[in-house]
């Protein structure tokens, strides 16, 4: 039996990260993010809904993750779905959620935000490279994107 466990989110952080460190010390990030929806009913009312979710990083994402974002910001998020359960401690039930372990990601916005509020600017842009776990951040201006076939290529000023 065939078997496939990938999700693909955008949307906004709830929080800011949470950075904490294992006995190991590997750095681990738990972030909340709000993926919205919106709709037209057929009756031509709009509808709007949001999905929260809770997204775990480790390990170098982790702490780009921690150091560049903040509550607000909108990011791409790929990962698988994890289970987690527990026993309640006051009540002695068992209690479950669903989450995303977060594989690779992409920032959506600059960042660059004039007193908490409005977009980014092109001129403070970075971009992040997350290739085979190693992750790489540019401040350079992103001049454009070049794709071709399976490759994709930045080209920076």
């Amino acid at each position: 039996m065939a078997n496939f466990n990938k999700v693909i989110l955008a949307g906004n952080l709830t929080r800011d990260p949470e950075l904490r460190y294992t006995p190991k010390g590997t750095a681990v990030a738990k972030l909340g993010m709000a993926i919205n929806r919106s709709w037209t009913t057929e009756t031509g009312e709009k509808r709007e809904e949001a999905t929260f979710v809770d997204v775990d990083a480790f390990g170098k994402q982790a702490e780009v993750i921690s150091q560049y974002l903040r509550k607000g910001r909108s990011l791409l998020v790929e990962g698988r779905l994890r289970l987690e359960t527990w026993d309640d401690k006051a009540t002695g039930a068992k209690r479950s959620k669903l989450g995303v372990v977060l594989e690779s990601f992409s920032f959506l916005d600059s960042g660059n935000r004039e007193g908490g509020t409005g977009g980014g600017s092109a001129a403070s842009d970075f971009v992040v490279f997350v290739f085979g776990g190693v992750v790489g951040v540019s401040s350079w201006r992103l001049s454009s994107p070049v794709r071709s076939g399976r490759v994709s290529a930045l080209l920076l000023e």
